[in-house]
């Protein structure tokens, strides 16, 4: 499943149980000292997934701690993203010098709870999602919405270090697959009290500004009752390259 939502060039790896070949690195667990069994065995089926990336990337394994901000610690010179919900687990990852920034959303394929898509998105977006709602109702396109904003937050933040909103990503869906956003952080703020976020970042992976706002794009992908959405920005070893460009696909 994850393999249509990523460019062929991404290493992936998705598991829809918690039945692991062998457990994480012990330094890994160690950050769930505490937590229930079944957070911790989850915890550890994702975490299997993105060393299965490394595997695939021919990279020695090491352990994937947390940044400062929480967030997966990828060994020097590799980007990544990692996912779970109800049913799926799945990670990508790629070297710097080929994608710059990756971030992957998976969800159940099930309506927002009530309200929910009025804090989270602008006044076009919701008309987008009725308009798509009416043509194919047999997606959930408000969570579908919602996934892709995950995912663009995911591949935005560990390349700036800055925390931004859900309304400071627009996104475009189309009925074939393919999500198109744009990034304007002016339009959020940290909330009160919020820190600032303690990573240090290039800015490497985020994709050149056009008219102060920044465009991410990626594809999404339903089955099996799950949603999963992915975006990709392009390294200097990407550029130019045919086989890198997203490529609709028939997903509903």
């Amino acid at each position: 499943m994850i393999g249509r939502v990523v460019p062929e060039t991404v290493a992936r790896a998705e598991a829809f149980d918690d039945a692991l070949p062998g457990l994480p690195d012990p330094r890994e667990l160690a950050l769930l000292r505490g937590q229930p069994e079944a957070i911790v065995r989850r915890f550890a089926a994702a975490r299997s997934c993105a060393h299965r990336c490394l595997d695939q990337l021919a990279l020695p394994q090491v352990p994937l701690l947390r940044t400062p901000d929480g967030g997966p610690k990828w060994p020097p010179g590799v980007v990544g993203s990692i996912t779970h919900c109800a049913g799926y687990r799945g990670a990508v990852a790629a070297r710097a010098g080929l994608w710059a920034a990756l971030g992957v959303d998976a969800e159940p394929a099930l309506p927002l709870p009530t309200g929910v898509l009025d804090l989270v998105t602008t006044a076009p977006e919701r008309h987008m999602v009725a308009e798509l709602s009416r043509r194919s109702p047999q997606v959930p396109w408000d969570r579908l919405l919602f996934s892709a904003k995950e995912s663009v937050y995911k591949a935005w933040h560990p390349a700036t270090g800055r925390w931004i909103g859900t309304l400071a990503i627009e996104v475009t869906l189309t009925a074939d697959g393919l999500i198109t956003a744009l990034v304007r952080p002016e339009r959020t703020q940290p909330p009160r009290g919020r820190r600032r976020s303690a990573v240090t970042a290039t800015g490497d992976g985020v994709p050149r500004a056009t008219g102060g706002a920044y465009p991410y794009r990626g594809r999404w992908h339903t089955a099996g009752g799950l949603l999963l959405t992915a975006v990709a920005v392009p390294g200097l070893g990407t550029v130019g390259r045919t086989d890198a460009r997203p490529t609709a696909r028939l997903s509903v």
